[in-house]
Protein backbone atom coordinates (compact mmCIF):
# COMPACT_ATOMS: atom_id res chain seq x y z
CA UNK A 1 0.00 0.00 0.00
CA UNK A 2 1.29 3.68 -0.65
CA UNK A 3 2.25 6.23 2.01
CA UNK A 4 -1.21 8.16 -0.08
CA UNK A 5 -3.56 5.33 0.49
CA UNK A 6 -2.10 5.21 3.64
CA UNK A 7 -2.69 8.39 4.98
CA UNK A 8 -6.30 8.39 3.25
CA UNK A 9 -7.16 5.02 5.23
CA UNK A 10 -6.10 6.62 8.83
CA UNK A 11 -8.22 9.91 7.88
CA UNK A 12 -10.96 8.05 7.24
CA UNK A 13 -10.91 5.91 10.08
CA UNK A 14 -10.59 9.04 12.19
CA UNK A 15 -13.40 11.03 10.20
CA UNK A 16 -15.57 8.14 11.47
CA UNK A 17 -14.49 8.51 14.86
CA UNK A 18 -14.91 12.26 15.15
CA UNK A 19 -18.60 12.06 13.08
CA UNK A 20 -19.82 10.78 16.29
CA UNK A 21 -18.59 12.93 18.76
CA UNK A 22 -21.40 15.32 20.33
CA UNK A 23 -21.45 18.45 22.68
CA UNK A 24 -21.89 15.76 25.36
CA UNK A 25 -18.11 14.20 24.74
CA UNK A 26 -15.93 16.70 27.08
CA UNK A 27 -13.07 16.71 24.01
CA UNK A 28 -15.34 18.39 21.09
CA UNK A 29 -17.19 20.72 23.70
CA UNK A 30 -13.60 21.96 24.65
CA UNK A 31 -12.64 22.26 20.99
CA UNK A 32 -16.25 23.80 20.16
CA UNK A 33 -16.82 26.34 23.28
CA UNK A 34 -12.77 26.89 24.21
CA UNK A 35 -11.75 30.30 22.63
CA UNK A 36 -14.91 31.30 21.30
CA UNK A 37 -17.24 34.06 22.90
CA UNK A 38 -20.17 33.83 21.13
CA UNK A 39 -20.77 30.20 21.43
CA UNK A 40 -19.85 30.28 25.52
CA UNK A 41 -22.28 33.52 25.80
CA UNK A 42 -24.61 31.56 24.17
CA UNK A 43 -24.48 28.75 26.77
CA UNK A 44 -24.16 30.73 30.25
CA UNK A 45 -26.97 33.04 28.66
CA UNK A 46 -29.19 29.95 28.82
CA UNK A 47 -28.09 28.23 32.05
CA UNK A 48 -27.70 31.15 34.08
CA UNK A 49 -31.13 32.37 32.51
CA UNK A 50 -29.87 35.94 32.53
CA UNK A 51 -29.39 37.11 28.59
CA UNK A 52 -27.15 40.53 29.92
CA UNK A 53 -24.27 38.13 30.57
CA UNK A 54 -21.62 39.47 28.38
CA UNK A 55 -18.44 37.23 28.16
CA UNK A 56 -15.01 38.45 27.67
CA UNK A 57 -12.89 35.37 27.95
CA UNK A 58 -13.25 31.67 27.64
CA UNK A 59 -10.30 29.45 27.58
CA UNK A 60 -10.34 25.43 26.93
CA UNK A 61 -8.76 22.74 29.08
CA UNK A 62 -7.73 25.66 31.45
CA UNK A 63 -5.30 24.68 34.01
CA UNK A 64 -5.36 25.98 37.42
CA UNK A 65 -2.10 24.88 39.52
CA UNK A 66 -1.90 24.20 43.01
CA UNK A 67 2.03 24.66 44.21
CA UNK A 68 0.89 22.55 47.87
CA UNK A 69 -1.18 20.03 45.80
CA UNK A 70 -3.64 18.83 43.24
CA UNK A 71 -4.47 21.14 40.35
CA UNK A 72 -7.21 21.19 37.86
CA UNK A 73 -7.76 21.27 34.45
CA UNK A 74 -11.32 22.49 33.41
CA UNK A 75 -13.42 21.94 30.42
CA UNK A 76 -14.14 25.73 30.00
CA UNK A 77 -13.40 28.96 32.10
CA UNK A 78 -14.82 31.99 30.86
CA UNK A 79 -15.22 35.42 32.48
CA UNK A 80 -17.60 38.11 32.15
CA UNK A 81 -18.11 41.54 31.82
CA UNK A 82 -18.44 42.31 35.69
CA UNK A 83 -15.41 39.86 37.04
CA UNK A 84 -17.52 36.62 37.40
CA UNK A 85 -15.76 33.17 36.78
CA UNK A 86 -17.03 30.37 35.30
CA UNK A 87 -15.98 26.80 34.79
CA UNK A 88 -18.36 24.72 32.58
CA UNK A 89 -17.50 20.64 33.10
CA UNK A 90 -19.06 18.05 30.94
CA UNK A 91 -19.24 14.82 32.66
CA UNK A 92 -21.10 11.60 30.83
CA UNK A 93 -19.64 9.66 34.15
CA UNK A 94 -22.13 10.09 37.14
CA UNK A 95 -19.57 9.57 40.04
CA UNK A 96 -17.24 12.73 38.14
CA UNK A 97 -19.86 15.02 39.16
CA UNK A 98 -20.02 14.39 42.57
CA UNK A 99 -20.23 16.91 45.68
CA UNK A 100 -16.38 16.59 46.75
CA UNK A 101 -15.54 17.60 42.57
CA UNK A 102 -17.89 20.21 42.98
CA UNK A 103 -16.51 21.62 45.90
CA UNK A 104 -12.90 21.62 44.88
CA UNK A 105 -13.56 22.87 41.64
CA UNK A 106 -15.11 25.92 43.55
CA UNK A 107 -12.69 26.36 45.75
CA UNK A 108 -10.37 26.08 42.90
CA UNK A 109 -11.89 29.13 41.25
CA UNK A 110 -11.31 31.43 44.39
CA UNK A 111 -7.35 30.33 44.80
CA UNK A 112 -7.36 31.35 41.05
CA UNK A 113 -8.83 34.92 41.70
CA UNK A 114 -7.02 35.80 44.88
CA UNK A 115 -4.65 38.36 44.77
CA UNK A 116 -1.20 37.60 46.14
CA UNK A 117 -0.47 39.43 49.48
CA UNK A 118 -4.02 40.74 49.90
CA UNK A 119 -5.49 39.80 53.61
CA UNK A 120 -9.03 39.34 52.67
CA UNK A 121 -8.75 38.59 49.13
CA UNK A 122 -11.81 40.30 47.21
CA UNK A 123 -13.57 37.68 45.46
CA UNK A 124 -16.21 37.84 42.39
CA UNK A 125 -18.58 35.54 42.14
CA UNK A 126 -17.81 32.30 41.21
CA UNK A 127 -20.08 29.47 38.92
CA UNK A 128 -19.17 25.82 38.90
CA UNK A 129 -21.52 24.12 36.19
CA UNK A 130 -21.86 20.60 35.59
CA UNK A 131 -23.65 19.52 32.20
CA UNK A 132 -24.38 15.80 33.39
CA UNK A 133 -25.80 13.05 30.70
CA UNK A 134 -27.90 12.02 33.37
CA UNK A 135 -30.16 13.16 35.43
CA UNK A 136 -27.21 12.64 38.33
CA UNK A 137 -29.56 14.55 41.62
CA UNK A 138 -32.81 12.49 40.32
CA UNK A 139 -35.22 15.40 41.09
CA UNK A 140 -36.25 15.49 37.17
CA UNK A 141 -35.39 19.09 37.00
CA UNK A 142 -33.52 20.91 33.61
CA UNK A 143 -31.15 22.92 36.80
CA UNK A 144 -30.42 22.11 40.52
CA UNK A 145 -28.88 25.41 42.23
CA UNK A 146 -26.74 24.57 44.92
CA UNK A 147 -25.98 27.68 47.42
CA UNK A 148 -24.85 27.91 51.05
CA UNK A 149 -27.53 28.70 53.14
CA UNK A 150 -27.98 29.66 57.27
CA UNK A 151 -30.05 27.32 58.79
CA UNK A 152 -31.10 28.97 61.76
CA UNK A 153 -32.01 31.87 59.39
CA UNK A 154 -34.69 29.89 57.72
CA UNK A 155 -31.80 28.99 55.15
CA UNK A 156 -31.27 32.71 54.24
CA UNK A 157 -28.96 32.59 51.54
CA UNK A 158 -25.33 33.14 52.99
CA UNK A 159 -24.59 35.22 49.93
CA UNK A 160 -21.00 34.54 49.70
CA UNK A 161 -20.95 34.39 45.48
CA UNK A 162 -20.13 30.88 45.57
CA UNK A 163 -22.73 29.15 43.07
CA UNK A 164 -22.54 25.18 41.78
CA UNK A 165 -25.42 24.58 38.96
CA UNK A 166 -26.23 20.64 37.64
CA UNK A 167 -27.81 20.81 34.25
CA UNK A 168 -29.34 17.80 33.87
CA UNK A 169 -28.76 16.11 30.45
CA UNK A 170 -31.37 13.87 30.26
CA UNK A 171 -34.07 16.97 30.17
CA UNK A 172 -35.59 17.08 26.35
CA UNK A 173 -38.41 19.82 25.80
CA UNK A 174 -38.27 21.70 22.41
CA UNK A 175 -40.18 24.32 24.13
CA UNK A 176 -37.73 25.15 26.70
CA UNK A 177 -34.02 26.76 25.88
CA UNK A 178 -32.74 24.26 28.10
CA UNK A 179 -34.35 21.67 26.83
CA UNK A 180 -33.28 22.96 23.51
CA UNK A 181 -29.78 23.16 24.65
CA UNK A 182 -29.10 19.60 26.00
CA UNK A 183 -30.95 18.04 23.01
CA UNK A 184 -28.30 19.67 20.79
CA UNK A 185 -25.49 18.80 23.49
CA UNK A 186 -27.00 15.16 21.85
CA UNK A 187 -26.95 15.62 18.45
CA UNK A 188 -24.17 14.11 15.97
CA UNK A 189 -25.41 16.34 13.01
CA UNK A 190 -25.29 20.10 12.68
CA UNK A 191 -28.59 19.80 10.69
CA UNK A 192 -29.86 18.47 14.17
CA UNK A 193 -29.72 21.28 15.75
CA UNK A 194 -31.70 23.72 17.14
CA UNK A 195 -28.93 27.04 17.85
CA UNK A 196 -27.28 28.13 14.66
CA UNK A 197 -24.65 29.28 16.44
CA UNK A 198 -23.93 26.44 18.34
CA UNK A 199 -24.48 24.28 14.29
CA UNK A 200 -22.32 26.25 12.91
CA UNK A 201 -19.38 25.56 15.39
CA UNK A 202 -20.19 21.72 14.97
CA UNK A 203 -20.41 21.87 10.77
CA UNK A 204 -16.77 23.89 10.72
CA UNK A 205 -14.97 21.06 12.72
CA UNK A 206 -16.56 18.04 10.93
CA UNK A 207 -17.52 19.19 7.32
CA UNK A 208 -14.56 21.48 6.41
CA UNK A 209 -11.36 20.83 5.72
CA UNK A 210 -9.75 23.21 8.57
CA UNK A 211 -11.99 21.93 11.15
CA UNK A 212 -11.52 18.02 10.18
CA UNK A 213 -7.46 19.10 10.85
CA UNK A 214 -8.25 20.28 13.86
CA UNK A 215 -10.47 17.06 15.03
CA UNK A 216 -7.24 14.85 13.96
CA UNK A 217 -5.37 16.51 16.25
CA UNK A 218 -7.72 16.43 19.05
CA UNK A 219 -7.98 12.71 18.18
CA UNK A 220 -3.78 12.57 18.32
CA UNK A 221 -3.63 14.30 21.31
CA UNK A 222 -5.73 12.55 23.31
CA UNK A 223 -3.90 9.28 22.30
CA UNK A 224 -0.91 10.71 23.33
CA UNK A 225 -2.17 11.57 26.83
CA UNK A 226 -3.81 8.56 27.81
CA UNK A 227 -0.81 6.94 26.82
CA UNK A 228 1.43 8.61 28.95
CA UNK A 229 -1.19 8.72 31.80
CA UNK A 230 -1.04 4.80 30.94
CA UNK A 231 3.15 4.78 31.24
CA UNK A 232 3.32 6.94 34.56
CA UNK A 233 0.61 4.67 36.12
CA UNK A 234 2.29 1.75 35.25
CA UNK A 235 5.18 3.12 36.55
CA UNK A 236 3.76 3.87 39.84
CA UNK A 237 2.40 0.65 39.97
CA UNK A 238 5.44 -1.56 39.39
CA UNK A 239 7.07 0.39 41.69
CA UNK A 240 5.13 0.00 44.45
CA UNK A 241 4.78 -3.45 44.11
CA UNK A 242 8.31 -4.05 44.60
CA UNK A 243 8.16 -2.33 47.41
CA UNK A 244 9.74 1.25 46.29
CA UNK A 245 9.73 4.30 49.08
CA UNK A 246 7.20 6.97 47.97
CA UNK A 247 9.78 9.28 48.12
CA UNK A 248 11.62 7.65 45.36
CA UNK A 249 8.69 6.84 43.39
CA UNK A 250 7.72 10.46 43.34
CA UNK A 251 11.60 11.84 42.45
CA UNK A 252 11.58 9.14 39.94
CA UNK A 253 8.29 9.84 38.10
CA UNK A 254 9.03 13.43 38.26
CA UNK A 255 12.50 12.86 36.08
CA UNK A 256 10.97 10.75 33.88
CA UNK A 257 7.53 12.73 32.80
CA UNK A 258 9.14 15.69 33.21
CA UNK A 259 6.21 16.48 35.91
CA UNK A 260 6.25 18.97 38.53
CA UNK A 261 5.91 17.82 41.96
CA UNK A 262 2.15 19.31 41.98
CA UNK A 263 1.67 16.83 38.74
CA UNK A 264 3.56 13.58 40.42
CA UNK A 265 2.05 13.87 43.89
CA UNK A 266 -1.83 13.78 41.82
CA UNK A 267 -0.38 10.99 40.13
CA UNK A 268 0.25 9.26 42.86
CA UNK A 269 -2.81 9.87 45.14
CA UNK A 270 -5.07 8.59 41.82
CA UNK A 271 -3.46 5.72 42.23
CA UNK A 272 -3.64 5.46 46.18
CA UNK A 273 -7.54 6.37 45.59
Amino acid sequence: MSMEAVKKSYRERYEKITSQFRLMDDDFMTLVFGGNIEATQLLLNILLEDSSLTVIETVGQFEIKNPNGRSVRLDIHAVDANGQHFDVEVQRASKGAGAERARFNSSMLDTRMASIGDKIPELKPAYVIFITEKDVLGGGFPLYHIDRKIDELDNKLFGDGSHIIYVNGEYNNSEDPIGMLMHDFHCTSASEMYYSILANRVRYFKETEGGQDNMCKLMEDFRDEIARDSAIEASIDTARQFGISEDAILENIMGRFNLTESEAKSYMLEKSA
